[in-house]
């Protein structure tokens, strides 16, 4: 018998299951606040579904062994796009649907084998408005949901933001047959690769420029403008990026514009972004999102419902970010449940009714299956146990 989980797979332990639960009853509050509803997307979909118009490669997706072909989700964002295109689609627009669960994942390991990767996501969608107001609405929503997830300074959180469209944009001097190798070598950060492409001097001096080019929004804004002249997505982003200058900085949230920024799925048609922190070791995304009306498109008939926008949140990765930055001192001081003990077999009756009185008051207390000869004994059993203390009943 396997004694180890499958590889890529994880055992959580009580302790992380409280926080991912925890994390996610935080994220499930502000969305509520902002009039987000819960939605329970299917974890099995049909591979079409999940491959959202060729944006997510087969390669990473699970496949099933069934008489169709199926998978399972490795995102919630199509398969909510798809509900709110058909079984939702009577719905007034704009719809606001949040959803949290587990996501999963194939990739090949070191040893040149197929691994699986779960992962805990929380997230939300709005779908139906087209307008950058939808874009603006989202990150103010993110960056009210990060307010309550307890960052320190030494996380510094950094938004990345870029556009498809503002990419795409600048790519369209670049002569058709090497606009795709361009924009790869753009957006996976590779000078060399931009080297070797066959294009006039000129349009590989800017090119080379712009894989540089990221930072504060208005000195980027600034730089594009000279290149591309004051056209309206130029405009519309700005706006959009002034508008969260403000509650960014208050929490500590350093915003940064990145023209060739693109996020690992090839979902997203629009603004796009992605929340990073620094941990113990290296940087970790925590959050990441962006525009999709494409992906609607797919499953949506009316022309004028097929906008989509939303982010989703790591769950695991701030729960271990935030582990990692608590001092032992600091997780001792979560208080556990009380440990109710009776001397003999005799008062096993005597301490149930303890315990309900406990839970009655809203105290966590866990029973004492064995008899404890004495209060010493009992609390000896409560401190290895993690407990608060005993209540020791005499016989």
């Amino acid at each position: 018998m396997a004694l180890q989980p499958a590889a890529g797979a994880r055992d959580l332990n009580p302790g992380q299951v409280d926080s991912n639960r925890r994390l996610c009853d935080l994220l499930a509050t502000v969305y509520r606040l902002w009039g987000y509803q819960e939605v329970a997307p299917p974890t099995i979909e049909r591979l079409d579904t999940l491959e959202a118009g060729g944006a997510i490669a087969e390669r990473e997706l699970v496949r099933l062994a069934a008489d169709e072909p199926l998978g399972l989700r490795p995102e919630l964002t199509a398969p909510i796009a798809r509900a709110a295109s058909t079984r939702m689609l009577g719905r007034p627009r704009p719809l606001r649907l949040w959803a949290s669960g587990t996501t999963f994942r194939s990739f090949i390991g070191d040893g040149g084998g197929q691994r699986i990767s779960e992962q805990l996501q929380s997230g939300v969608e709005l779908l139906g408005e087209p307008s950058a107001a939808a874009d603006t609405e989202l990150l103010h929503l993110l960056l009210a949901a990060v307010a309550t997830l307890g960052l320190a300074s030494e996380h510094r959180p950094t938004l990345l933001v870029g556009h498809h469209g503002l990419l795409s944009a600048l790519l369209s001097q670049v002569p058709a047959e090497q606009r795709s190798a361009a924009r790869h070598a753009l957006t996976d950060f590779d000078p060399l690769a931009l080297a070797a492409l066959s294009l006039p001097e000129s349009q590989r001096q800017r090119l080379m420029a712009l894989i540089g080019l990221r930072g504060e929004p208005v000195r980027v804004l600034y730089q594009l403008e000279q290149w591309l002249g004051p056209v309206p997505l130029l405009e519309s982003l700005a706006a959009t990026l002034a508008s969260v200058q403000e509650p960014a900085g208050a929490l500590g949230v350093r915003v940064q514009l990145d023209p060739t920024f693109q996020p690992h799925f090839d979902l997203y048609d629009g603004l796009v972004f992605k929340l990073v922190c620094q941990g113990s070791d290296a940087p970790v995304a925590i959050a990441s999102g962006g525009r999709y009306d494409g992906l609607v498109g797919r499953f949506c008939s009316d022309a004028a419902q097929a906008a989509g926008t939303g982010f989703g949140f790591d769950v695991e990765a701030i729960r271990d970010l935030l582990d990692s930055a608590t001092t032992p001192e600091a997780a001792a001081e979560a208080p556990g449940p009380w440990l109710v003990a009776s001397a003999t077999a005799a008062g096993l009756g005597a301490a149930l009714r303890r315990m309900a009185e406990l839970h009655g008051g809203g105290e966590a207390a866990e029973l004492c299956t064995q008899p404890c000869v004495d209060q010493a004994a009992a609390d000896q059993l409560a401190a290895e146990r993690g407990c608060r203390g005993a209540l020791w009943l005499a016989a």
